[in-house]
Parts: C-alpha cells; sequence; structure tokens
C-alpha cells in the first residue's frame, strides 16, 4: 500500500516526527559509558507513554522476525546493524550504537535512527562510517523531489555510498509510512535513476542509509531479530522521515538546534 496525505494531515506528521526527533536527541544525551541497553529501552517506553503515542515495535511481528519484537526501539551495537533488540549488555567506551525509533502518534507515523560512538574515544573508522552514513541519507534526501523516481534517492543514496567504500545490501531499506509503519513504496539503498514509483506531494518516505564495513552480508541472532554483519565488522544506520511537498522534501524528523 502507498499512502498520500493531504495537507491537513501534515501539522500531524510534523508533531510525530518531533516526538522521535526528541526522544532520540534525549537518549543520546543520557547515555554514555555504563548505560545498559534496557535503560535505553525504559526511557525510551517512559517518553512514549508521557507523549501519549504508541510505540510501533512492541507488538511488531513481521515475517523476517520472530514473534513480537517486545520493545520500544532498536538499540544496534558495533556489529549489529539493524532490528537490534535491548537486552543485558552495558556499553563500553568505543562502543558504536545505532538507535531506531519508530512512533505513531495522531495516526502517523515517524521513524529515525541515528548512530553515534559511546564516551570519549573517537575511533577513526567508525567515525567515517556513521558520516557516509549522514553524508548519504542527505543526499538521498535532497534528490526526493515531486516529480522524481523512487531509483533517483536510491542512486544518489548509493552513489555516496560506493564512493566511500562500502559494499551495498539491497535487502533492507527505506520505505514508505504513514497510518502504519512499514509500507510501500520500498527505497533501496542502490539502484538506477529514473526508476520506481513517481514521487508525489503527500507521501510521507523514511530513507535509511546503513553499512558494514566489509561486507554485505548479514546473520540473524539468535533472538530473531538482531541483524549483524557476517564478518563481525562494524556497522553504521542514519534515518530521517521526510515528507514529499510542492516545494520539495521536508525532513520531519530533524532536532531542533
Amino acid at each position: 500500500m502507498i499512502e498520500i496525505l493531504n495537507a491537513t494531515d501534515l501539522p500531524r506528521a510534523r508533531d510525530a516526527g518531533a516526538l522521535v526527533a526528541g526522544i532520540l536527541r534525549t537518549l543520546k544525551s543520557r547515555t554514555g559509558v555504563g548505560t545498559n541497553l534496557r535503560d535505553i529501552d525504559r526511557w525510551t517506553k517512559a517518553m512514549i507513554v508521557e507523549a501519549g503515542a504508541e510505540s510501533c515495535y512492541v507488538d511488531y511481528a513481521p515475517s523476517f522476525g520472530r514473534g513480537p519484537f517486545g520493545h520500544y526501539i532498536c538499540t544496534s551495537v558495533n556489529d549489529a546493524v539493524l532490528h537490534g533488540r535491548p537486552y543485558d549488555y552495558t556499553l563500553a567506551d568505543g562502543d558504536l550504537l545505532s538507535l531506531d525509533l519508530a512512533v505513531s502518534k495522531g495516526g502517523i507515523v515517524a521513524d529515525s535512527a541515528i548512530s553515534f560512538i559511546v564516551g570519549d574515544a573517537r575511533p577513526a573508522e567508525s567515525l567515517a562510517m556513521i558520516s557516509a552514513t549522514e553524508r548519504a541519507l542527505q543526499a538521498g534526501i535532497a534528490a526526493a523531489r515531486p516529480g522524481a523516481r523512487v531509483g533517483d534517492i536510491s542512486h544518489a543514496i548509493g552513489s555516496v555510498l560506493r564512493e566511500a567504500g562500502y559494499p551495498i545490501n539491497t535487502q533492507f531499506g527505506g520505505h514508505g509510512v504513514g497510518s502504519t509503519m512499514h509500507q510501500d513504496p520500498h527505497v533501496s539503498n542502490n539502484g538506477r535513476p529514473g526508476r520506481g514509483y513517481k514521487l508525489r506531494p503527500g507521501l510521507l518516505l523514511a530513507l535509511e542509509p546503513w553499512i558494514m564495513a566489509d561486507t554485505d552480508d548479514l546473520v540473524t541472532d539468535a533472538d530473531g531479530w538482531t541483524l549483524r554483519s557476517a564478518t563481525g565488522c562494524r556497522t553504521a544506520h542514519s534515518e530521517h522521515t521526510i515528507a514529499i511537498t510542492p516545494d520539495g522534501p521536508e525532513i520531519l524528523t530533524l532536532p531542533e538546534p
């Protein structure tokens, strides 16, 4: 299903996006060496409930997972890149943490992800990976103009990632959002320009470049959810929800200054 919102829906989409951005900003500021992943999940739940919003993850049970996800946020550490289930792990200095959050507020979903280094360590290779996903995300957003095609976004994202020297997995990528979290169209992180669905005002897209340092192969943890690099290499993930407007893309999950 591809859902097109009308102009009266956009303020609610902005509210959902602002909530997701604010929660992620707060989580990043509270997370440090010694933080347990279960604490992050608990903090997330409290902020969602306080805002009168709903988690998109707790009862989420797609075909690629094993039963309901059962948590409020994805916490992926080091070689984990997607769908990381929070567990009893205490973060250490230099860990690369990705937080992925989707929330429904006012009947509209916003979805965003950030990656950052925990503590004072600054591993150059990890920082370069994070930067590559952020640059690819900005390139994808810039390509998301009304009248463009989904393939234009995919090509823009893939061009940045390839230029940076990273393999690209196309099994998981961006997607439409609206009244539900995962909708069509699928937005691959690599593709050919001029192909695919034609973008139109009212379309909401979650764009999410993610990479693994030296492989494009994933393995699934015993929890049935957490996806890791097949080689044990580090990973990074960045994501924003955008609205296609007549004037171009509007980032809904951009944190306030």
